[in-house]
């Protein structure tokens, strides 16, 4: 068992619910990222945004399934995990 892959997919996972935050706030909002951001923690609403940035790793997550990379896609839930702790702190 390679530890690197669940470091891999740990890290893809959080930059994928990113990447999930940036193309909600860039196309449904007038702001742009970083000032989208910070409306949204303002509002208190910052949770809702990493949630909805967070559909992006369902995706990822069956895409590393079908090329048998179950480790990595561990780590995509593990990244999913820590997001939802950062989010009830938020």
């Amino acid at each position: 068992m390679k530890k690197t892959d669940l470091i891999l997919g740990t890290f893809v996972g959080i930059l994928s619910a990113v990447l999930g935050c940036f193309i909600f706030i860039e196309t449904l909002t007038k702001y742009s990222f970083i000032d989208g951001l910070e409306m949204m923690k303002s509002k208190g609403e910052l949770g809702k945004i990493i949630t909805l940035g967070s559909i992006l790793n369902i995706i990822v997550f069956f895409i590393l399934l079908k090329f048998d990379k179950e480790l990595m896609a561990r780590g995509v839930i593990l990244g999913t995990i820590l997001l939802t702790i950062v989010t009830l702190f938020v």
